[in-house]
């Protein structure tokens, strides 16, 4: 059965302006700007006043979805162009310690003498993702930006480099993982 109108809001903060056209949304703020393309749902986004309203006309069950998964989608750009996304990862080891060198000013990472192998494991971040060396704990690491589907997706790109092959993984525990989810920014409550 198909639905005649679904309507969602996204409150806008006052800080961020969102742009909506062409289904299309630009939401920039005050660490800069983020844009994402939803061309392959057939919906409606218009900014009214200080609310963003998705809409779908004529929608069955799986539309009906998107509508609250696009909402998600700009509440998660609103809070990273306003705070940031910052996951903390830590290298564990049981005896050959893990090397990890971050190059290209955090733009690339080497993690190397993994289980005492020989290979350099390379993992470059995605655009506008930075990786650091955290100084305040050792063998602690920062990935952060304002995307977080590309913050998240480089952090899963290490931790998935590190993976244990041809051996028992609940005895080999070595690799490196990710700690905490938090944002760069603290957030006001």
């Amino acid at each position: 059965m198909k639905t005649i109108l679904s309507t969602a809001f996204v409150k806008i903060p006052d800080d961020i302006t969102i742009k909506a056209s062409r289904r299309k949304i630009t939401v920039t703020g005050r660490r800069g700007s983020l844009s994402r393309e939803f061309k392959h749902l057939n919906l409606e986004l218009k900014v009214i006043g200080k609310r963003l309203r998705v809409d779908v006309w004529f929608a069955d069950r799986r539309e009906l979805a998107c509508v609250r998964t696009i909402c998600s989608h700009v509440e998660n750009m609103i809070k990273g162009v306003t705070y940031g996304y910052l996951y903390r990862m830590r290298s564990v080891y049981a005896h050959f310690p893990i090397n990890v060198n971050i190059t290209e000013e955090g733009k690339s990472v080497e993690i190397r003498n993994f289980l005492g192998e020989k290979v350099i494991r390379r993992v470059k971040m995605r655009d506008g993702v930075t990786f650091k060396s955290s100084e305040k704990q050792k063998d602690e690491y920062v990935v952060f930006g304002n995307d977080i589907e590309l913050v998240s997706q480089s952090a899963a790109l290490i931790q998935q480099s590190t993976t244990v092959k041809a051996k028992d993984i609940r005895k080999f525990l070595d690799g490196v993982y990710v700690s905490s989810k938090e944002t760069v920014d603290p957030m006001e409550i």
